[in-house]
């Protein structure tokens, strides 16, 4: 059975990332020489900003979001893939996806070919000691001065613009999901927005994949309509994503008069079915 995010995925990027760096790229230095992943709410002296951490954070929980999705991957005879390039729909090389699940291995994908794409927005959510090579837990997100992943306001207007800008690419994206996985969760004042974003069909969701990001609280499970969710097992997560993939859906936008967009639903209407009056009304709005 796959795990999701806990404490020891973090003792893990703490371990393996410090074969390959020092640690003063990886913690803060506190006036008395501790190396914390994150200043204490109590801590008093002097502060500095670390900024070394983010690249190899990164690069850490993509390719661990690419192994946990791979064997769902496997069960639909696709691959994940990282990095993927697609420069129709907006992924360049400067800004490729993340983590995508496509069709083939290849890094330059085309648009029919990705049948998922995941933008990964996670962090260090507890906070660390590193003491004699041994890493001491020192709390929970609520015990540091530190705002991890989807709490930063930042992070989610980042991941909100990349969406939005591959969403308006091209139509070709229009069938495309697109999920934002986080370890944390959402700050109140994102709660109708995330909403409103999976009703626009802009992001499929927010999902976060820490099932316990505070020791002695519960944080939230979702928001009203799922903009965001939060996954306590590696199966509903697998069964989230199979029925995502199962729903055939497609994104479209437009702003028209009440008297343009009463002629295409009129037009729409004369088809023999559902399908056929759904495929007739955007063929006519994209005009």
């Amino acid at each position: 059975m796959k795990t999701l995010w806990n404490k020891e995925q973090e003792i893990d990027f703490f371990t393996s990332s410090l074969n390959v760096t020092t640690p003063e790229k990886l913690f803060y230095q506190s006036n008395n020489n501790k190396f914390i992943a994150y200043w204490p709410k109590d801590y008093k002296g002097e502060k500095s900003t670390l900024q070394s951490r983010n690249a190899f954070i990164g690069d850490y929980t993509e390719k661990w979001c690419g192994g946990l999705l791979k064997d769902f991957a496997k069960k639909i005879n696709a691959h994940i893939v990282q990095d993927v390039i697609c420069e129709e729909i907006e992924l360049t090389r400067q800004s490729p996806a993340d983590v995508a699940l496509c069709k083939t291995k290849d890094t330059i994908q085309k648009p029919e070919d990705i049948l998922l794409i995941f933008e990964v927005k996670m962090s260090v959510v507890w906070n660390w000691e590193l003491k004699k090579e041994n890493l001491i837990c020192l709390g929970d997100y609520s015990t540091h001065k530190g705002t991890p992943g989807l709490l930063r306001s930042d992070t989610m207007l980042k991941a909100i613009g990349k969406s939005i800008n591959i969403r308006i690419s091209d139509y070709k994206a229009a069938k495309i999901p697109i999920i934002i996985l986080g370890n944390t969760p959402i700050q109140n004042s994102y709660y109708g927005k995330v909403d409103h974003l999976k009703k626009c069909g802009i992001i499929q969701g927010f999902w976060s994949v820490n099932p316990k990001p505070l020791e002695n609280d519960d944080t939230l499970k979702n928001t009203k309509a799922f903009g965001f969710h939060r996954f306590d097992s590696y199966d509903t997560l697998e069964k989230e994503l199979d029925k995502l993939l199962k729903e055939d859906r497609e994104f479209f936008s437009s702003m028209q008069t009440k008297g343009e967009l009463g002629r295409i639903i009129e037009i729409a209407n004369k088809e023999t079915s559902y399908e056929k009056k759904a495929e007739k009304f955007l063929e006519l709005i994209r005009k």
